[in-house]
């Protein structure tokens, strides 16, 4: 903290134990010494200036703004511009700094980097990476790595929230900071395997750094490793490995981290995976989402989804009232999204008031033309519940964008073929085929319609235009390319001899030359095969006529009288030879699902999954089990005897 001194001695001691202070970082005791100056001169700027500072350092962001308020006439924005956009940017007044900044004569660095920081909060990513492309460009200090990492930041959050395919930056991830972004950003790809070892990376080199540091604790690293394990948990999750990321959820929640915003995402994954089981569980994760500054620690996108299924779990609970709450505040926040509506209309169902469920749905069809189709599709399954088939189909119909795509063609007529309403249901086949000869007349798709149809109509005893259609199905099959333009240069040799290759054709032998010859000479002659006698039991008697029921089992005859008793008394058990009892992992409780993996480590998760339609784990047989019963089955296949 640089001051100038004053006139009078006293003050000019009261300077230099300020410049004391602030080098020793004891900004309590400074700002005693300011406050002394300004009682001399309270109009001073520079003791203004450093009561501000000291005030900032203190994390009293309040009082220094109040102060730089308070004295405007000599604080102008010129000369505290970044101390007072920094100050509203703390008390996260993100657009009264946006205006502070842009407002200052002169953009120093510091207002610079601060701008960046402020264009984050605001989501506005494409200004964010210019004013960071500006910075790196331009800069050259010791601040050069923090810069890239909010960099790569950005392009993680593009990723994510924007869905922009991220650009390469060139960025050697060589801190775990930089590899956890470029994990955040492969996961807005869908790329989760790939995100995964980033994050496997990201916590390697976060706990080298960390342990380098012999004052930091085991406790430590795992805090700073929280959000790691996160995201670990949340791709989990996405993956269908809802176990595993649920006792990771659990276990970074035991931690008690002092971040609101990574407790507020943790929890509401948690709920996700609970859906309507476990509700109890869901009601005490959801009080983690409502701290203090969640609303200030998370994006737009994050907050709205917490919300939803805010609105869910009142619905899963019979919070009816708290539930259409909810949901008309998230519609007036956002009119054109789908969740509020869909939401809205599943309480009223849950009420038996399926009519005016399908009103809700219709009106915001109308009104929001963009959505009307996931709109009339909901409208129409709620008519097929309430056993309304032909409406739905009605519905269903008037999707335009639809009408021709083979599922719906196929839903229309399973639905109208129930109904009996056969002319309807050649009438969708009828306007698809029609749409493909206008648009999309050499699609496959065309053919395979037409095809349907034909075969539609000669099943319900329509055979003229059943005829109809496959004479235009064969004029259509006259303008396909020949077999010739198909053709494809292509190595068969290769292809089946390549890895992975289920068919692999038997190398034939060199041909002599008569042999080849031959070969030749024979190539349009098929070779005839000599019929084998068929061989005769050794005690085959032609006198004796055979036995009719030779050909039935042995347990099947009419002469059978079964086995004699009395024969292998001496067998210890019953079962195929060799046969055991399951894995003995399948009975170590220690090794069940409630269990945590050994890897990865558990963690918290950092993005907000709104709908958790995720595919349960799969269970895998115990090991060796195949195996052992395939050798059974050959040993009893070689000892088996049968008799005729």
């Amino acid at each position: 903290m640089a001051a100038v001194a004053g006139g009078s001695g006293a003050a000019a001691a009261l300077w230099s134990e300020v410049n004391r202070c602030g080098q020793n970082g004891d900004f309590a005791r400074a700002l005693k010494s300011v406050n002394k100056i300004l009682q001399i001169s309270k109009d001073d700027v520079t003791a203004l200036q450093c009561k501000v500072v000291c005030l900032i350092q203190n994390g009293n962001f309040k009082e220094a703004l109040s102060v730089i308020n308070t004295h405007m006439k000599v604080l102008t924005n010129d000369v505290i511009a970044f101390e007072k956009a920094y100050c509203e940017y703390r008390l996260n007044r993100i657009e009264n700094a946006l205006k502070t900044i842009q407002s200052a004569s002169q953009q120093t660095d510091k207002l610079k980097e601060l701008y960046g920081q402020v264009l984050y909060r605001l989501e506005r990513y494409d200004d964010c990476l210019a004013a960071y492309r500006d910075l790196i460009r331009n800069s050259q200090d010791e601040y050069e790595e923090e810069r890239k990492t909010n960099l790569s930041a950005v392009v993680a959050a593009q990723s994510t929230w924007e869905k922009v395919m991220p650009e390469d930056l060139g960025l050697r991830e060589a801190t775990y900071e930089l590899c956890y972004n470029s994990a955040c950003a492969l996961i807005g790809q869908g790329k989760l395997n790939e995100a995964m070892k980033k994050l496997q990376r990201a916590e390697e080199l976060c706990r080298q750094s960390l342990s380098e540091d012999s004052d930091v604790t085991e406790e430590d690293i795992e805090a700073e490793l929280a959000i790691i394990h996160g995201q670990m948990a949340y791709i989990m999750q996405l993956q269908g490995r809802t176990e595993d990321a649920l006792q990771l959820y659990n276990q970074i929640i035991k931690l008690k981290p002092t971040d609101v915003g990574l407790l507020a995402v943790i929890a509401n994954n948690i709920i996700t995976i609970n859906k309507d089981q476990n509700v109890f569980d869901s009601k005490k994760k959801v009080k983690l989402t409502n701290a203090e500054g969640v609303e200030h620690k998370l994006s737009k996108k994050q907050l709205q989804a917490i919300e939803f299924n805010k609105a869910l779990l009142a619905m899963y609970t019979n919070q009816a009232d708290q539930c259409r709450k909810l949901s008309a505040s998230l519609q007036s926040q956002s009119p054109e999204h789908l969740l509020p509506v869909l939401i809205q209309a599943a309480q009223l169902c849950r009420e038996k008031q399926h009519a005016k469920a399908v009103g809700l749905l219709q009106d915001f069809a109308d009104q929001h033309p963009a959505n009307a189709a996931e709109i009339k599709l909901t409208m129409a399954q709620l008519k097929i519940a309430q056993g309304s088939v032909t409406k739905a189909c009605m519905i269903l119909r008037s999707i335009e964008e639809l009408q021709h795509k083979p599922g719906m063609v196929s839903a229309l007529v399973t639905m109208y073929s129930h109904e009996e309403d056969i002319d309807s249901a050649i009438e969708v086949f009828t306007q698809a085929i029609q749409w493909y000869q206008q648009f999309q007349p050499k699609s496959p798709v065309h053919l395979s319609l037409i095809r349907e149809a034909a075969n539609f109509k000669l099943k319900h005893g329509r055979k003229k235009e059943a005829i109809s259609d496959l004479e235009e199905l064969w004029n259509l099959s006259k303008h396909l390319p020949s077999s010739d333009t198909l053709s494809l240069k292509v190595d068969v040799d290769a292809l089946e001899n390549s890895h992975g290759a289920t068919y692999i054709r038997k190398k034939a032998g060199k041909l002599t030359g008569d042999n080849q010859q031959k070969e030749q000479g024979q190539g349009d002659v098929k070779k005839k095969k000599k019929k084998k006698k068929g061989k005769l039991p050794k005690n085959y008697d032609p006198k004796v006529t055979p036995d009719p029921e030779r050909w039935l089992p042995m347990r099947e005859r009419s002469y059978y009288r079964g086995r004699k008793k009395g024969k292998k008394k001496d067998q210890v058990g019953k079962g195929t030879q060799g046969s055991t009892t399951a894995g003995s992992s399948e009975l170590d409780a220690s090794r069940t699902a409630s269990s945590p993996p050994t890897s990865p480590r558990p963690g918290s998760g950092t993005a907000v999954s709104a709908t958790s339609n995720v595919i349960p784990p799969r269970h895998q047989k115990p090991a060796g089990a195949p195996a052992t019963k395939k050798k059974q089955q050959q040993k009893k296949k070689k000892g088996a005897k049968g008799g005729w």
